[in-house]
């Protein structure tokens, strides 16, 4: 519950916070999830590019780290969001 009351504290806007719960409450117990950003836009009822500027919110103020993933292929796969805090 502490780190709920942080992403609160930290005065971020809405469209952060909302990102932030969506994938803190997808993620594995290591804290790692990799749900497409189209979905987070469709399941938030928020734009793509809100979502995008929300994950770039979180990702400066050090909430969550956004990785590239990879296919064995060399082809660009969903990007995986680790949270930090």
């Amino acid at each position: 519950m502490a780190v709920d009351r942080k992403i609160y504290e930290a005065e971020l806007p809405h469209r952060a916070v909302s990102v932030y719960l969506y994938l803190k409450d997808r993620a594995n117990k290591e804290g790692v999830c990799f749900p497409a950003i189209g979905t987070i836009a469709r399941e938030l009822h928020l734009s793509v590019s809100t979502v995008k500027r929300a994950i770039h919110d979180l990702e400066q103020s050090g909430f969550i780290r956004k990785e590239q993933r990879w296919r064995e292929n060399g082809g660009r796969s969903s990007l995986l969001f680790r949270i930090i805090k």
